[in-house]
């Protein structure tokens, strides 16, 4: 691709870092800016570095937040008894979208995988027992995606917690094996947590597999 800018090239090349955008959609991007009024465009730009600048991490669940705590840990009216344990902040605004979940999260940044070097001190398994043991949480939803890695996970951590009072439940198979939660649909999902089951059951479902 040929520019007569350098700075179109340069913001060509910039948009295009961006995930599942080519050149030529980044280049639309560009000339879509070019079209707006140059305070639209401060607005847009502001906003993106007010994002990266001001973005924190919620110390209760580690989702994104504005604050210390996310307004979902922050919301009374959500039920605070019960956890739903998701791989990513992507997999939260899946969740929230079905409108069928009123419980908490915790995120827990990534799923064991020693082939890739991650391995439980690389993700957010010790505050989650925290989470259980200090703040009566009854039940753990395991809302992994449903891959090897993701099973390893489940069964990590409830070997981690089993000598405490909590619930742990996983999402049914409504999810493709080897999917990803992320690109489930709103009524799929929605259906594999209402009808999710308890870890024990789900152990010996997928041992016959």
């Amino acid at each position: 691709m040929i520019f007569s800018s350098k700075l179109i090239e340069d913001a060509v090349q910039e948009f295009s870092k961006l995930p599942g955008i080519g050149k030529k959609t980044a280049l639309r991007m560009v000339l879509q800016l070019l079209k707006m009024q140059r305070e639209e465009v401060e607005i847009f730009t502001g906003a993106l570095a007010r994002m990266r600048q001001e973005i924190r991490f919620c110390n209760t669940c580690h989702n994104v937040s504005d604050g210390e705590t996310c307004a979902i840990c922050a919301n009374p009216g959500r039920d605070h008894s019960q956890v739903c344990v998701v791989e990513n902040i992507r997999d939260v605004i899946a969740i929230e979208s079905t409108r069928q979940y009123s419980g908490l999260y915790h995120v827990l940044g990534g799923i064991l995988s020693p082939i890739d070097g991650i391995g439980p001190d690389q993700l957010y398994i010790e505050t989650l027992h925290n989470r259980v043991k200090e703040n009566g949480v009854e039940e753990l939803i395991m809302a992994l995606s449903p891959t090897i890695e993701g099973d390893t996970t489940v069964y990590y951590i409830a070997r981690q917690l089993k000598d405490l009072p909590v619930r742990i439940t996983t999402i049914a198979r409504g999810i493709a094996f080897g999917g990803e939660l992320e690109y489930a649909d709103e009524m799929t999902l929605a259906r594999s947590i209402a009808k999710r089951l308890p870890i024990e059951n789900y152990v010996t479902v997928h041992n016959k597999v």
